[in-house]
């Protein structure tokens, strides 16, 4: 029988970090959330103590005596703090993120309370890649200073390693790329698992740990092997609405509204890069999904190549999720759990290589979350002319002038970039 580790879970959302875990022989001895939902989908799947409430106003004794664990006898520590603080959007909408000045970044403070006061044999942090971006890392840097003073204090050798890994190249159908900050109380260095898929169009494995390598592997999983089989859904909330759903049958797959400037092989009806990138963007069958929005608007894909929103059950395939899951609540609120979530098949990666380096008890074999390739791939759909009614945008459109100067520093309501 192989033998399990005990988990406590902080920021545990829907359970894409745990379901990983899990697959590795870990178990989830208590979880922690504060999203009513969320709990409602983790109570729906499994037999987990689950803690609804803030970590903020919940004493570490109550999380240890909830999953009837002990100072210094937790196995791995894990969560995802809320990553909206560092997250590359929220530049996006006001040309900076708050960061370390926005309240949700208190939860980094959390996680590190847990750490200190349980002491566990081994954590794992997840957040976005806006994390760790140079410049603005201010948030690694305060994590990786109080790691050190944890040890001063508690007594413990925490070497943290940070990594930032694309899901894509370990098998997830799915190009999303996060941070994780990892360590073992012994003073053990974590390796990074080695990437075991490749982008087809790349002859050099692209992350910077293996840089130089010659490209090794199978090439990424696809949309098509991870949702293809699947039934097409009787679910009206699924059919796009709003002001630009008729024009994305005359986007092909693989594409986002670029293809109608310029540039592209449509209409010219935007700016060049005037818009974000999921701004109608479509799946492609040969290629993984792009990453999983968990708020998205009217016209924020990817959305399927059939033209419509991506179903929950599509969602938590792409995801890598278990298929014994029951995710609680209405498709806006399924789809938030899910792009809130880790693939689950990432985090499965990831323990197993922790049981191999840090508990001494390696698994063999394929990970049980792997998915499989599908054959006889289709063609892609067919792509539809403009309706009428987007012609009178075709025109001549000014590109987007580069980073820092969009339509706010335009308005004389952003500075000139640094």
């Amino acid at each position: 029988m192989t033998k399990q580790f005990s988990v406590l879970s902080l920021f545990t959302g829907v359970g894409g970090l745990d379901y990983g875990f899990e697959a590795a022989g870990f178990q989830t001895r208590v979880a922690l959330e504060w999203d009513h939902q969320c709990c409602e989908s983790l109570r729906a799947s499994r037999e987990w103590p689950v803690i609804e409430d803030d970590l903020l106003a919940t004493p570490t004794k109550h999380i240890l005596k909830a999953g009837g664990l002990r100072v210094g006898s937790v196995d791995m520590l894990i969560g995802g703090p809320p990553c909206q603080p560092f997250s590359k959007s929220g530049w996006w909408k006001s040309g900076d993120s708050l960061r370390l000045d926005d309240p949700r970044a208190s939860t980094l403070a959390g996680y590190l309370r847990v750490l200190e006061d349980v002491r566990p044999r081994a954590f794992l942090l997840e957040n976005v890649e806006g994390l760790a971006f140079g410049g603005k890392d201010e948030g690694l840097r305060l994590l990786l200073a109080a790691v050190k003073r944890i040890n001063k204090t508690a007594d413990t050798n925490y070497q943290p390693v940070v990594v930032t890994l694309n899901a894509a190249d370990y098998g997830v159908p799915q190009t999303r790329t996060r941070v994780f900050v990892i360590g073992s109380r012994d003073g053990r260095v974590f390796v990074p698992p080695r990437p075991t898929h490749r982008d087809p169009a790349d002859s050099i494995v692209t992350p910077a740990l293996t840089a130089g390598i010659k490209a090794a592997g199978e090439p990424w999983m696809t949309a098509w092997d991870a949702i293809g089989g699947m039934k097409e859904p009787k679910d009206d909330t699924l059919r796009l609405t709003g002001k630009w759903a008729a024009l994305l049958p005359s986007i092909p797959e693989g594409m986002n509204y670029l293809w109608h400037t310029d540039r592209m092989g449509g209409e010219p009806l935007f700016g060049w890069r005037r818009r974000y990138w999921n701004f109608l963007l479509k799946l492609a069958k040969d290629r993984p999904a792009w990453t999983i929005q968990a708020q998205p608007g009217p016209a924020t894909g990817p959305f399927h190549w059939k033209n419509r929103r991506l179903s929950g059950d599509e969602l938590a395939r792409l995801q890598t999720f278990p298929t014994d899951l029951h995710i609680t609540g209405s498709r806006i609120e399924v789809q938030k759990q899910v792009g809130n979530a880790v693939p689950s098949l990432l985090a499965e990666v990831l323990a197993r290589a922790l049981r191999e380096q840090f508990f001494e008890a390696p698994l063999l074999g394929a990970p049980a979350l792997s998915v499989k390739r599908r054959a006889k791939r289709p063609a892609p759909e067919p792509v539809a002319p403009v309706p009428a009614e987007y012609l009178s945008l075709a025109g001549d459109h000014v590109p987007h002038p580069g980073t820092g100067r969009g339509y706010l520093y335009e308005a004389g309501e952003l500075l000139e970039p640094a």
